[in-house]
């Protein structure tokens, strides 16, 4: 290769432009630690509308015509200079596909978009075009990163070229797989010899998320357990023989946080700092600005209580319904305290607003999701719940491992590969940083629970653990190094 890898990363959402989940901050993060270690980036992303609504200096590079499902679109190519970002973003601009309202992939009333098959193909059409310069901006990728279902055709697509990128594929939920049926598949014009078992055909439907998985020259997902995992009929989502076929080039790299986003000494969305070194009084003021902001009476003995934060979906996947039927029991139990913040399934969110209504005192709920809240909880509680049934990688884990929170979590996927359970091993090994159950169920999860809040009753162990946790680094750059090193072709061992 030339000097610089040129890489393309292609992604359907980047943070602070358009946000869903976790997949956004990587999206923002994992370009700019690749950047950091000498690549040249570009990304590209789908124009929605709450996208271009924030756009700063944006210019148009390029108009193309793109073939949709049964109809061609006439795209424009936008080049945005965002501030916060070390490189140009292409944004591709198509009305009829990306300005609507909301989210990227659903409706207001929940549903998905009815031709989000047509959309993301356009995204992956336009992707292969920018990689290979074929609308000549004098740019061409040595590396294609795609992400995820939304651009699992670009692989596929770069396969049928006679000279291409490299294309790299990460998973970051296998549990979103792209599927739709064999009448988009023809509309869209794909390939008809791609409609083969051994190809994206999928139970007599097509999955996008199998397209990556097979036409990739390298699959990746964002933790070594989660590698591990996805290859087994637990969590392969009937995906596992793909995987196990494709093991020779399934790795597992741990995702990063982006650390100047997220850093308790320097946080934006704080009004109270703290590092390692001197968490008083920083900790204890963000407790005290989160009881506020619940209307939980503070004083000096709401700070000796201990707060449990909890920020995700609420949805199963999260166990949110493990917290739910164990918060009853906690309530009488203990003196704990308890905020969640996020959304997610309406009989979720109603059952957690009855529940506060019923004891404002001791559960606080924000139903929706806000960034500022978001930080204020990794500051402010003392504890952090996350007992996903089942995590790929998992960001907020490692927040609040930085922000001096343990978290308490099940033993799964990327929790598994970053939390270390308190047992007296642990703690003399000092590598003790937080609390991890096995059964998964509201008793295992309360039985975590306790541990917690029993450690948290002894204050040397205590703030030792917490210590563990903030001394540890979870920024990008091990992990942009090492897909550098996967981009080259050089080998990269799985963490067993």
């Amino acid at each position: 290769m030339h000097g610089k890898t040129r890489v393309l990363f292609s992604v359907s959402e980047i943070y602070p432009l358009v946000k869903t989940g976790g997949l956004a901050d990587v999206g923002y993060s994992l370009p700019h630690a690749l950047h950091r270690v000498g690549a040249e980036v570009r990304v590209v992303m789908p124009a929605y509308r709450v996208a271009l609504a924030q756009a700063q200096a944006m210019r148009v590079l390029a108009w193309t015509e793109v073939q949709g499902a049964g109809r061609m679109h006439n795209v424009r190519i936008l080049e945005v200079q965002q501030e916060g970002f070390a490189f140009p973003l292409w944004l591709v601009d198509c009305a009829e596909l990306y300005d609507r309202p909301g989210n990227p992939y659903m409706q207001p009333d929940g549903h998905d978009w009815p031709d989000n098959a047509e959309r993301f193909t356009v995204l992956a059409r336009v992707t292969v075009a920018l990689a290979t310069d074929a609308l000549e901006l004098g740019w061409r990728a040595d590396v294609v990163h795609a992400n995820d279902w939304q651009t699992g055709l670009v692989p596929a697509l770069l396969s049928e070229l006679p000279e291409r990128p490299k294309s790299v594929f990460t998973i970051h939920n296998l549990s979103f797989g792209g599927h739709f049926g064999p009448d988009q598949f023809y509309r869209l014009g794909l390939p008809r010899h791609w409609w083969a078992v051994d190809s994206v055909e999928f139970y007599g439907g097509f999955s996008m998320l199998k397209a990556g998985i097979v036409y990739a020259d390298e699959v990746t997902t964002v933790s070594p357990t989660y590698a591990h995992e996805i290859c087994t009929s637990d969590a392969g989502y009937g995906l596992q023989g793909v995987l196990q076929v494709s093991r020779h080039k399934l790795h597992g790299i741990l995702n990063g946080i982006d650390e100047t986003l997220w850093d308790p000494e320097t946080d934006v969305f704080l009004s109270a700092h703290y590092s390692a070194r001197r968490r008083q009084p920083g900790k204890a003021l963000n407790k005290q600005a989160l009881l506020r902001q619940f209307d939980m009476h503070g004083g000096e003995s709401a700070q000796q209580v201990p707060l449990v934060g909890m920020v995700g979906r609420l949805v199963e996947q999260k166990g949110i319904d493990l917290v739910l039927a164990a918060l009853p029991d906690w309530f009488t139990r203990t003196q704990a305290r308890f905020v969640i913040v996020g959304s997610g399934q309406a009989h979720f969110e109603q059952q957690l607003r009855e529940l506060a209504a019923l004891h404002p005192q001791r559960l606080g709920v924000y139903i929706g999701y806000d960034e500022m809240l978001a930080h204020l909880v990794e500051a402010g509680a003392d504890m952090f719940l996350m007992p996903s049934r089942f995590e790929p990688c998992g960001l907020n884990q490692m927040y609040s491992l930085r922000y001096g929170t343990p978290p308490i979590v099940y033993r799964t996927g990327g929790l598994a590969d970053t939390v270390f359970d308190a047992s007296d091993g642990h703690v003399d090994e000092g590598i003790a940083n937080g609390f991890v159950f096995d059964e998964l169920s509201p008793h295992g999860l309360s039985d975590a629970l306790d541990r917690a809040l029993a450690c948290y009753a002894q204050p040397r162990r205590w703030h030792a653990l917490v210590r563990t946790g903030m001394n540890q680094s979870f920024g990008w750059e091990h992990s942009a190094m090492t897909y550098l090193a996967l981009y080259h072709g050089q080998p990269v061992m799985m963490n067993e």
